[in-house]
């Protein structure tokens, strides 16, 4: 596992707090505002991000179940912490904290890492397993996240408008109807990504760039990293062990799924919350924290994980 060294992971990982770094300067000197960026992502770049990926990597009974399994565990720990915390917390901390506790930087951090330590097959396994976490961001998570400012009705009515649900349905229905899309349209997408990681990183760096120290929550930080970097690694853990029980699991997919666990708090985090309206200065305090531990967590995390899996 020489891939899972530090100073192989060193590289990416301070490039995408490079691009946190960007960010800051371009609110700070370009006076850009992120709020735009936010509804891109949420409504064009992500769902295109995903169709694309779905598209390439064929969804398969198997591949679909990983992402209702990962979809599970996500609304399981949201849920749990949502009726645990939710009297301790202001309205808007504990709908960002039960937001943020079923979801990581699976996506803008997390793929780019997935990309140097997994081969092609264990990538295509990943996006299925961050799909089903992103479902949970933009269903279960955004209603969480939204019943922290807007009623029922009006939480499921912002749910319905989400398109990256309806990318999932066309993407499943392509596929099963053996449709193959032109080549030079799949082309076109490739540039999605990239985009998606770069702005989804440069957002977090914006909206730092407003944040005063007023903005500091202890409690909530505390909290945030905590789910984060102690419940969600457990969690991965034990779904590990618990379909290599029932099922023969290869390496590059156990690898996959712990290494949902390890990633830091979701930059979606700060692009719902600002979407919405609910504190996005203390969620991307919270954010900057986790990842900046990123560097030096993940290698050494994932090699104790994979030991104790019994796959090192």
């Amino acid at each position: 596992m020489d891939n899972l060294a530090f100073d192989a992971l060193a590289g990416p990982l301070f490039m995408l707090l490079g691009f946190v770094g960007l960010g800051f300067i371009a609110a700070r000197r370009l006076a850009v505002d992120p709020r735009p960026i936010a509804t891109l992502l949420i409504y064009l770049i992500a769902p295109f991000t995903f169709f694309r990926a779905l598209m390439n990597g064929g969804p398969t009974p198997g591949y679909v179940l990983l992402t209702l399994i990962l979809f599970a565990l996500s609304s399981a720990i949201a849920l749990t912490v949502r009726a645990l915390t939710r009297h301790r917390f202001g309205a808007q901390e504990g709908a960002l904290l039960a937001f943020s506790s079923g979801t990581g930087n699976t996506g803008y951090f997390g793929l780019p890492v997935a990309l140097i330590v997994l081969p092609p097959a264990g990538v295509t396994q990943y996006l299925f397993c961050i799909l089903g976490i992103t479902l949970y961001e933009f269903t279960l998570g955004f209603y969480l996240s939204a019943r922290g400012q807007f009623s029922i009705r009006q939480s499921l009515s912002k749910i319905v408008r989400l398109p990256l649900v309806y990318a999932f349905i066309a993407a499943l229905v392509l596929a099963q109807l053996d449709i193959t899309l032109p080549e030079p349209l799949m082309a076109s997408l490739d540039v999605f990504p990239a985009t998606y990681t770069l702005l989804g990183m440069m957002i977090i760096g914006m909206t730092l760039s407003h944040v005063t120290l007023a903005a500091w929550d202890t409690r909530l930080i505390l909290a945030c990293t905590a789910l984060r970097y102690g419940v969600w690694p457990l969690a991965t853990l034990a779904t590990v062990l618990v379909l290599q029980t029932f099922f023969t699991l290869s390496p590059d997919l156990a690898m996959a799924i712990l290494l949902l666990g390890v990633v830091p708090m979701a930059a979606n985090v700060v692009v719902v919350a600002m979407e919405l309206g609910i504190q996005p200065q203390k969620g991307a305090l919270a954010v900057l924290v986790t990842t900046l531990l990123a560097p030096l967590i993940i290698p050494l995390y994932l090699t104790a994980m994979l030991q104790a899996a019994g796959l090192a």
